[in-house]
């Protein structure tokens, strides 16, 4: 019998946020910038510290120029 192991989509947005970051070489104060967010917000979402609402989701997804399926998967 195989254990199925489910990652929560805090964890999978946040490993997707910091993936799509890094390979656009833009740090997380850049990026709380660019979305007009509060300084410390990407550090928290990437450290799953708070939840990240569905306004949010699309505006990174956005950023990003992916569907906002695409932080979830």
């Amino acid at each position: 019998m195989s254990q199925e192991v489910k990652i929560s989509a805090r964890k999978l947005s946040a490993l997707n946020i910091i993936k799509l970051r890094k390979s656009a070489n833009i740090n997380k104060e850049n990026l709380s910038l660019a979305l007009g967010l509060d300084n410390s917000y990407i550090s928290k979402l990437e450290k799953e510290k708070i939840n990240i609402t569905i306004d949010k989701l699309e505006a990174i997804a956005n950023y990003f120029n992916v569907e906002v399926s695409t932080l979830l998967k």
